[in-house]
């Protein structure tokens, strides 16, 4: 029995602690997947790991640290409130391009601009489609390319229901110095945005390139994503601008309402 435990010391605690960063990440993969049909002990889950109690532990600890485990004293360890909301946004990000995708169509069809669809991120705005407009015009936007909120008026649009602290710290995350005049300018515009549900990106993000942004929202009325229209600054004059928001936002709204969303009366 003793030299059965001494071997087991030996050979697996070496092994963690020259374990790479892909196997640290693999075992603690395994660790939620030992969770899935319930709570679990830490000997038991131990055992079911074919770990000692001591790599368990640590593992665990750093999972309940970022939330994807609990413990509960009388039960041991369970699956944690992270991994709902991870799965909440993969469901969100999953259906959400498939149904906003023939919207986005129709709306750079109708503008001969390129439209975006974008999410939350962070404190970025993460592109999830793209359609290139007819104009002989470059937008520098990938799908998967994560863009600042403050600069982007699909980030603005992002973050229209969010209150004036909140949007402080989008405008400098990280605590990243800036220009206090033109913070005061860019809050401004953002009252002047949330107000009139749409937002705008004045050459802010890219030279040259004007759009017209407004907010997804799902079935419970909060924002879920944003629709923007990009174009060169020579076709996006003021008062084209301020016509386009309206086409914007019905765009938006008809996503929306295929996500669930019903506008209050």
């Amino acid at each position: 029995m003793g030299q059965t435990a001494s071997i087991e010391v030996e050979t697996e605690e070496p092994a963690a602690g020259k374990a790479s960063g892909s196997q640290t990440l693999m075992r603690g993969l395994d660790v939620i997947d030992a969770l899935i049909d319930g709570p679990l002990p830490l000997a038991e889950l131990s055992e079911r790991l074919e770990l000692t109690r001591s790599t368990t532990h640590r593992l665990a600890a750093a999972l309940v640290d970022r939330r994807l485990l609990s413990f509960r004293p009388r039960e041991g360890y369970t699956l944690g409130p992270k991994l709902l909301e991870l799965g909440h946004a993969a469901s969100q990000q999953m259906h959400l391009p498939r149904i906003a995708r023939p919207w986005l169509e129709h709306l750079s069809a109708q503008t001969e601009d390129t439209v975006h669809l974008g999410v939350l991120d962070g404190h970025h705005a993460l592109y999830l489609d793209k359609v290139a407009g007819r104009r002989r015009i470059n937008i520098g936007s990938s799908l998967g390319e994560r863009h600042p909120i403050a600069s982007t008026g699909l980030g603005k649009a992002l973050i229209l229901d969010k209150s004036e602290p909140e949007w402080t710290e989008f405008y400098a995350p990280d605590g990243k110095a800036f220009d206090s005049t033109a913070r005061a300018v860019w809050l401004e515009r953002m009252r002047g945005y949330s107000t009139k549900g749409y937002a705008f990106d004045l050459e802010e993000n890219e030279d040259q390139i004007r759009c017209v942004a407004a907010p997804v929202r799902g079935v419970d009325g909060k924002i879920v994503a944003a629709v923007s229209v990009s174009s060169a600054a020579q076709y996006m004059s003021d008062a084209r601008m301020a016509e386009l928001t309206v086409t914007v936002t019905d765009a938006a709204n008809a996503i929306s309402r295929d996500l669930g969303w019903s506008p209050k009366p």
